[in-house]
């Protein structure tokens, strides 16, 4: 016999699953997914210290023992992201990637300034892919926003999702383009104290600026053209 309770339990629908909504699981934005690996905003700060503790040391001590002290703090900033914040090997070993290739370029010309030529010619490179990508109507902030969430999703399209992109990678761009002007200006002065402190000026606060600014673009493209989709 059997009863009404198994007969309802047949005779029940079998849920059938549908098409995946490629917009269920929001990938994460490319902003958070670089800062990440750079070991977050504290990883930022970390990339400053071993710029100051040179610029410090090389007031009184020779070069070549300056660039030592300067590679032993990024070695040991390495260790503390390491074992203590348990951050990867990549975001943790970054600081002395830079450290020792910024120390091969002072060893070879001899000038302590060169220490920052590396940061220097990176902040006109940035800017000059920034600008191009403006003049040819391809924020670039817009592209990184296409790459992740798919071509089904027209930024372009949308009048404010693209202003949106157009101000962020703009903004990029004149923080990036401050950032060479004023440690080329400190550079060509051969004042090697003024490029740490306008490392550290212009560089974590700028940049968690720039974050700022790219992180609301991203957002506005996803509320206007993936959760309004989905209203």
């Amino acid at each position: 016999m059997i009863t009404e309770h198994e007969r309802d339990a047949v005779t029940a629908p079998v849920p059938v699953a549908g098409p995946q909504d490629p917009t269920t699981a929001l990938p994460t934005s490319p902003g958070k997914a670089i800062l990440a690996q750079m070991g977050g905003w504290p990883g930022v700060v970390y990339t400053n210290v071993p710029a100051i503790v040179f610029s410090t040391a090389t007031a009184s001590l020779p070069l070549l023992t300056s660039l030592a002290i300067a590679l032993g703090a990024a070695i040991a900033l390495a260790v503390l992201r390491l074992v203590v914040r348990k951050e990867t090997l990549v975001s943790a070993s970054g600081g002395i990637i830079g450290v020792a290739a910024a120390g091969a370029i002072t060893v070879w010309t001899g000038s302590a300034r060169d220490f920052f030529l590396v940061g220097i010619w990176m902040a006109f490179a940035a800017t000059l892919v920034l600008v191009a990508t403006l003049v040819i109507r391809r924020p670039l902030t817009g592209m990184a926003w296409g790459w992740l969430y798919g071509t089904q999703f027209d930024w372009r399209g949308d009048r404010r999702s693209r202003r949106a992109h157009v101000v962020a990678t703009a903004f990029a761009a004149v923080v990036f383009a401050g950032r060479f002007a004023v440690n080329q200006t400190l550079y060509l002065a051969d004042s090697t104290g003024g490029l740490a402190a306008a490392k550290v000026v212009t560089g974590f606060p700028l940049t968690a600026l720039m974050g700022l600014v790219v992180i609301w673009a991203f957002r506005r493209s996803t509320q206007r053209l993936i959760k309004g989709a989905r209203t």
